[in-house]
């Protein structure tokens, strides 16, 4: 059975199951290890660790502990009181008219950004008049219908993430922004820093970016400089804003002050690098990466909403869930009928009733004629009963993503 401590009640004798740091680099070679002595706890405090999961079939029990069963069901009604709460996020055209631009400006962004890192490299200065056009189109886009454009951030590749997750973070930041109802301008300099928040990885080594083994203490070391190499990158770029600088700067700090660069915490963290460092840990934990799987979306929500116990500001990660839904576009989701189906639209006003493509029955284990079903609407008798991981029934996201 697994079970949630707290850290301070950790003790040698038991057994890690999770360490809940999903997000985390640590110097420890696995998440799951028996407790040996008591520097364990010392060091996963050190780290920022509050609470994390035991095995009581491989190690000690605590009695009075919850089991990961109890903590799932309270995470889910305070998803289903965050469904209650209505945003109002306008759709100005279809999703099928807007599609096909967005993956169009999906391929572009991937292809600007990768030549952005390459002149840095190369001891280049960033030229903000190439981006801003970009950042542009990419809040046009958002603005106009951003179930087309949000669903590509699942479209990446081992070789090129450092690229395409910038671009996403910079999609999903625009949404977030939008969701708060920020201002047209303040949403432009949010995306100019979020499509530039890891541009200091220009000076990390390839082999420390794309090294598939655990980073030696100095890799990370070096890896976490990437942060202070953007600092110092953007200050140096004509036109860069507060804002922008914020969001790249602030990203890897944490609420309770176990971030870096600066260890800052609560509101020593703008409201901008507040979302940075949600937007980007979603992103990086839904990502296939070349040493993780990607969870599916809801189940990154979820812990989202765990973590910000202590390490993320709660309010914004309630308002982060709003932006994109419970079951986010590009979501697969498992129907009370049996069927498997991709989320193609949110509902503003029914988060937990979104249109969906349905085309496989989890049964049967076979592909039905695909059918676009909108389960909020009174004639429709089908409901989502569980977000699916794609790998899970061996379906490519990719053929399903919307329109």
């Amino acid at each position: 059975m697994f079970k949630k401590i707290a850290i301070e009640q950790l003790q040698p004798g038991m057994y890690i199951h999770d360490l809940n740091c999903g997000w985390m680099d640590h110097p420890f070679v696995s998440n799951r290890f028996t407790v040996k002595d008591e520097t364990v706890a010392l060091e996963l405090r050190a780290i920022g660790v509050h609470e994390l999961y035991i095995d009581t079939d491989k190690g000690l029990d605590i009695a009075e502990a919850k089991t990961e069963e109890e903590v799932s069901h309270e995470i889910d009604k305070q998803m289903l009181h965050i469904a209650e709460e209505k945003p109002a996020p306008i759709v100005a055209v279809s999703l099928a008219e807007e599609a096909p631009r967005a993956r169009k400006l999906h391929g572009e962004a991937n292809r600007i950004v990768k030549g952005i890192i390459a002149d840095v490299r190369l001891g280049q200065q960033i030229e903000l008049e190439k981006v801003e056009p970009l950042v542009e189109s990419m809040v046009d886009s958002i603005f106009r219908h951003q179930d087309a454009l949000i669903p590509l951030a699942r479209l990446k590749t081992h070789d090129e993430y450092t690229f395409q997750h910038s671009v996403s973070v910079c999609a999903l930041m625009v949404a977030f922004a939008r969701g708060l109802k920020l201002s047209r301008d303040i949403i432009k300099e949010i995306a100019i820093g979020a499509l530039l928040h890891d541009v200091g990885k220009a000076r990390v080594p390839d082999e420390i970016l794309n090294k598939p083994a655990k980073l030696t203490d100095a890799e990370f070391a070096k890896m976490k400089s990437h942060v202070v190499q953007s600092i110092v990158i953007l200050q140096n770029t004509p036109g860069i804003s507060q804002i922008a600088l914020d969001v790249a700067g602030q990203h890897h700090e944490r609420y309770d002050g176990t971030g870096y660069p600066n260890r800052l915490k609560d509101d020593e963290i703008s409201i901008y690098g507040q979302m940075g460092a949600i937007v980007d840990v979603y992103d990086a934990i839904t990502s296939e990466r070349v040493y993780h799987k990607g969870m599916p979306p809801t189940e990154a929500l979820k812990k989202l909403l765990e973590w910000s116990k202590f390490h993320f500001n709660p309010e914004m990660v309630q308002a982060f869930i709003r932006a994109l839904g419970i079951y986010p576009s590009g979501s697969l989701v498992r129907l009370e009928s049996g069927r498997l189906g991709v989320v193609q639209e949110q509902h503003a006003e029914k988060l937990l009733q979104p249109k969906v493509k349905v085309f496989y029955h989890a049964a049967k284990l076979c592909y039905l004629p695909p059918e676009d079903l909108d389960l909020a609407k009174p004639v429709c008798q089908d409901k989502i009963i569980s977000h699916e991981s794609f790998e899970k029934w061996g379906i490519d996201p990719a053929k399903w993503l919307p329109a």
